[in-house]
């Protein structure tokens, strides 16, 4: 079979890791593009050299590693800075996305699913997907849920939202949404819809069809060179 992509992304605080848990309980295969990128930093690999290169030692916590919270606060104020970050780790991150959807694919998996935080304010990865699903909540819901997992004064919340997409933004984008506003069975029952609406897809049916006649036409290529050669 010919599996698919799926994007999947949300905002700061929106619940997307809920999501992605019971999409796991399901058995479904999750890349997460955020820890892919946790990875490819990691000390003597190309992209952690690079950093070292672009920023200074001065990120560097004492064990060599790159200091995350550093880093994140010279980027965020600093767009030129995370330009410069994205371009330097973006094409290793996709390649070892690349590695993962392989793996998947051999594997032989109906679909993947690519948890990517920016996927829609990046927009190049869009045109690989087949569907896309935001999970979304109301803003008001999402400054508070912030507020309390960071700790944070409401200016500080506002600040951090502001910096993303807005949702209402995304929502218009994907292809679909689920509504993390309320409690995480009503979330959970979404995600099992959702689980169910791509399994039964016929994306890509001819895709697999035609994948599935030239397979059985070399099949049948084979047997008849391997008669020939056996008499």
């Amino acid at each position: 079979s010919t599996m698919f992509l799926v994007g999947l992304s949300g905002g700061i605080a929106s619940g997307k890791s809920t999501v992605v848990a019971v999409l796991r309980e399901l058995g479904c295969a999750v890349i997460d593009a955020d820890v892919i990128a946790r990875e490819v930093v990691q000390p003597r690999l190309k992209a952690y050299q690079q950093i070292v290169r672009a920023f200074g030692t001065e990120i560097l916590l004492e064990s060599g590693e790159i200091n995350r919270e550093a880093l994140g606060n010279i980027i965020f104020s600093q767009p030129e800075k995370r330009q410069l970050l994205n371009a330097i780790t973006h094409p290793e991150i996709q390649k070892e996305m690349l590695k993962q959807i392989l793996k998947y694919f051999v594997l032989g998996y109906r679909y993947v699913i690519l948890d990517i935080p920016l996927l829609f304010e990046t927009k190049r990865l869009t045109k690989f997907m087949k569907h896309t699903v935001l999970v979304y909540c109301d803003p008001q819901t999402q400054l508070a849920r912030l507020m309390k997992r960071n700790g944070l004064s409401q200016a500080e919340a506002e600040a951090r939202v502001a910096s993303q997409l807005p949702l209402d933004e995304k929502r218009r984008l994907a292809t679909h949404v689920i509504d993390n506003s309320g409690d995480r069975e009503g979330t959970r029952r979404q995600v099992l819809r959702l689980h169910a609406r791509l399994e039964a897809s016929l994306d890509f049916l001819w895709v697999r069809l035609a994948v599935g006649a030239a397979v059985a036409g070399l099949g049948g290529l084979a047997f008849l060179l391997l008669q020939h050669y056996i008499s």
